[in-house]
């Protein structure tokens, strides 16, 4: 079998990988293990991504990657470098290459020279997978120095994949997850340093972490790396950097026991703090969480106001209404709406929103607060 007939076979085989409903975990896994047969790789990092902040949510690590984790986290947010994730995102390349940026750049790249050097890794293939308009993942790919550059024909490669890995992405949030929740009954605290590592943490954090990520935490010591994305965005807001997308230092994921939980970075005030944050980790409302998962389903922004409308109850007169359109447009937008979540009726379509947001809080004996929604 000639190169251009493997690689074709390989294309077809990640591509086909990402229909088949994997959980996250599972997804970047086996995309990791099958991805070299297309894209020779020396050492990778996959990570998941809330599309609200384009924030980290968790990460599958390379273990020659894993020491340098903090200062890859400080180059992404504190740093004007090359090929930055958030750049990628909102930008129409949505994949780079570390040697052909650095080719045009108007200085070298810290990363480059301070990370990746004396890791003796050479060259770096980054994509932004997005679909629909959102981002759910970001995919970085290393050569070890003196290994032949990314080519341009594998930057190809990785541009016409990027979108089925976003896609497979975006689909396993809706995947059920089979870990049991945590005992943690409330908002976990984690107090970090101005270097951002680890002060302090109140046992209902060490709880969400251990749900959040148990692949690096707590056996390596290392902070689940949606940890530090929130803090280090924090520290870059308050510099001022410009080329940072204006969203807050907050991120929204879903754990293994398939809760979704919240991440937000405030800053300690007080005599002894010494520019100490505090990172709270709290389960996410229901308002919170169904638009996302609405975008997870793929819905585009009309369908999204359709469905709420749907979920209140609402007839397609009032729906024609609300939304002044016509009544051949709603049904249009129905059937649309239908074909991606995977129901066929409006009934069904409530059914599983509830199934998937409601009903766990429901059986874990939660209680709704004074809007009527889940507090929790």
């Amino acid at each position: 079998m000639n190169q251009d007939a493997q690689h074709g076979r390989a294309m077809r085989s990640l591509i086909q990988l990402c229909t088949e409903g994997l959980d996250a975990d599972a997804l970047r896994a086996e995309v990791l293990r099958r991805l070299p047969s297309l894209i020779p790789t020396d050492a990778a990092w996959f990570a998941t991504t809330d599309p609200a902040t384009l924030l980290y949510t968790s990460a599958v690590v390379d273990s020659v990657l894993r020491p340098a984790a903090r200062q890859f986290v400080a180059n992404e947010f504190l740093e004007d470098d090359v090929n930055r994730f958030a750049r990628l995102a909102t930008s129409e390349r949505r994949v780079g290459g570390l040697v052909q940026a650095s080719r045009t750049a108007t200085q070298p790249s810290r990363r480059a020279r301070d990370i990746l050097a004396p890791l003796h890794l050479g060259d770096e293939l980054r994509a932004a997978l997005t679909v629909g308009g959102a981002c759910w993942g970001y995919l970085c790919l290393h050569r070890e120095q003196g290994s032949p550059d990314f080519t341009a024909a594998e930057m190809a490669a990785l541009t016409a994949l990027a979108p089925h890995l976003a896609a497979g992405l975006r689909h396993a949030l809706l995947v059920p997850r089979l870990f049991p929740p945590s005992a943690a009954a409330g908002p976990g605290v984690v107090v970090l340093d101005a270097n951002l590592a680890l002060v302090a943490c109140t046992p209902a954090a060490e709880q969400w972490l251990d749900e959040v990520d148990a692949i690096d935490w707590p056996s390596t010591g290392e902070l689940p790396v949606v940890i530090g994305a929130v803090a280090a965005r924090l520290q870059a807001l308050d510099r001022g950097n410009a080329w940072l997308p204006a969203q807050m230092p907050r991120a929204r994921l879903r754990t293994r026991a398939g809760r979704w939980v919240v991440v937000h970075a405030a800053h300690l005030h007080g005599p002894h703090t010494g520019g100490q944050i505090a990172i709270v980790l709290e389960e996410a409302r229901a308002p919170e969480v169904v638009p996302l998962v609405g975008r997870a389903y793929g819905l585009s922004t009309r369908e999204w106001e359709v469905t709420q409308l749907v979920l209140r109850g609402q007839s397609t007169g009032a729906i024609v209404t609300a939304l002044s359109i016509a009544s051949t447009t709603v049904q249009d937008h129905l059937k649309a709406i239908f074909e991606k979540v995977g129901v066929h009726s409006r009934r069904e379509l409530v059914a599983q929103f509830f199934a998937e947001q409601y009903l766990p809080r429901i059986m874990a004996g939660h209680q709704p607060g004074f809007d009527g929604a889940f507090s929790v």
